[in-house]
């Protein structure tokens, strides 16, 4: 079975204490309990099946899986897991053949006609007659905004993301981390709440890629968005992530969440030290389970 998927026309579509006692005196103030992060993405026991002439494929089966707000997630696996499936399905650009599906609190449908999502291909999927501003102003000029409100919206963008002084570039005069960085500018120019990013620096070399792992680290602290980012890399997930989900071959299934005890602010340094290869050792560990 083959399936086929237009990065232009998806771009389109996407436009959550004890020890004290029970009546403390006026003296002794209780301190407040800490909030608990809300729900951004709820998964229950989802599947999915492509029915083919020959015969079905399960792609995944009995994912559970709980998302909260603020949290960088990375997805793990071998190719042909089901992660993309799985970000694609979140996003609602893939139907579930079984289960459910919450994106802040309503469906994955109403949650896109809401503009919860911003998305990031693993190919920059950019329209080569448009300039770098005209490619980042497109979902905002899609949403009827003001042609003044769009261009300071975009420029804002791409100056998060370093592109200050290339507005005026088409796509083919950038290099492919540039464009890259010009796709995570389009998808956070319309303020989504959950950015979806598969595997976006896949293509890139070594060295741009350690480059766009470090700003989009920086970028997640400061804007603390939801993150779901589908990768290969166990080096990048780590790197990158609050929380790691390793997936099995097909049909895809979660065989552990791993919650990092790695700091939130990150540098490239930290992948030196004891604690990131322990925990990259236990990805690995993980994975190897996973095909067994």
């Amino acid at each position: 079975m083959v399936r086929t998927h237009n990065p232009y026309r998806a771009a389109m579509n996407l436009s959550d204490a004890s020890g004290l006692a029970a009546n403390p005196p006026p003296s002794s103030p209780m301190s407040p309990a800490p909030e608990r992060a809300r729900t951004a993405v709820s998964v229950r026991n989802a599947s999915v099946v492509y029915q083919t002439v020959d015969s079905p494929v399960h792609a995944l089966a009995g994912i559970d899986l709980d998302i909260s707000e603020g949290e960088f997630v990375s997805l793990i696996g071998p190719s042909g897991c089901g992660k993309t499936t799985l970000m694609r399905v979140i996003a609602d650009l893939e139907p579930i053949s079984a289960g459910e599906v919450l994106v802040n609190g309503v469906s994955p449908h109403a949650a896109r006609l809401a503009r919860a999502y911003g998305y990031v291909f693993q190919a920059p999927a950019l329209f080569p007659w448009r300039t770098v501003l005209g490619n980042v102003t497109l979902p905002l000029q899609i949403q009827g905004r003001p042609r003044a409100e769009a261009k300071r919206i975009a420029m804002e963008h791409l100056e998060r993301v370093g592109l200050k002084g290339f507005e005026g570039k088409y796509p083919w005069q950038l290099s492919g981390g540039m464009q890259q960085r010009v796709s995570i500018a389009r998808a956070l120019s319309f303020e989504p709440r959950i950015l979806m990013m598969d595997e976006p620096f896949g293509a890139l070399d070594e060295i741009t890629r350690d480059r766009l792992n470090e700003q989009l680290q920086q970028l997640w602290q400061r804007e603390r968005r939801t993150v779901v980012f589908v990768t290969h890399s166990i080096a990048e997930a780590v790197y990158l992530s609050t929380k790691i989900v390793v997936m099995s071959p097909r049909p895809g299934r979660i065989v552990k969440v791993i919650d990092s005890p790695l700091p939130d602010a990150r540098h490239l340094g930290l992948r030196d030290t004891p604690e990131f290869m322990a925990l990259a050792h236990e990805v690995r560990e993980a994975l190897a389970d996973g095909h067994h």
